[in-house]
């Protein structure tokens, strides 16, 4: 596991045991807005998650092959899973400058100079 260093496993959230690490495992999936179904969760020996490098790990008593029928992919898993997880927050786009509104703008502006001219007309001709 060399993700999975002494200064990593010292900062991380760690438990052992089967049922907790099942549990604890799920939560962290959720967290990282992973499926549920994602990894097949038998005999689970320790689970691991550091926040601040994003190392997660799972160790667990014998390897596992399962094969997830809905896309037909059998997958192995060996006793030692670790992963690097980096937040996948959405990329926030900046909305398209309209070109509509610039119109609208130079409308208005021209709107404005019109109005200018009319009175500067209706004074001169006034005097």
């Amino acid at each position: 596991m060399g993700l999975v260093t002494e200064e990593v496993r010292a900062k991380a959230e760690m438990y052992t045991g089967d049922e907790i690490c099942r549990e604890k495992t799920k939560c962290f999936l959720k967290e990282i807005s992973m499926p549920n179904g994602l990894l097949p969760l038998k005999d689970i020996e320790e689970v691991g998650y550091d926040r601040e490098s994003g190392v997660v790990w799972l160790k667990q008593k014998k390897s596992i092959t399962h094969k997830f029928t809905e896309i037909d992919k059998l997958v192995s898993y060996g006793t030692e899973v670790t992963a690097f997880i980096v937040p996948e927050e959405p990329a926030k786009e900046e909305p398209a400058k309209e070109e509509p509104a610039k119109e609208k703008s130079s409308e208005a502006t021209e709107a404005k100079e019109a109005v200018a001219i009319k009175e500067a007309v209706a004074v001169k001709e006034a005097a």
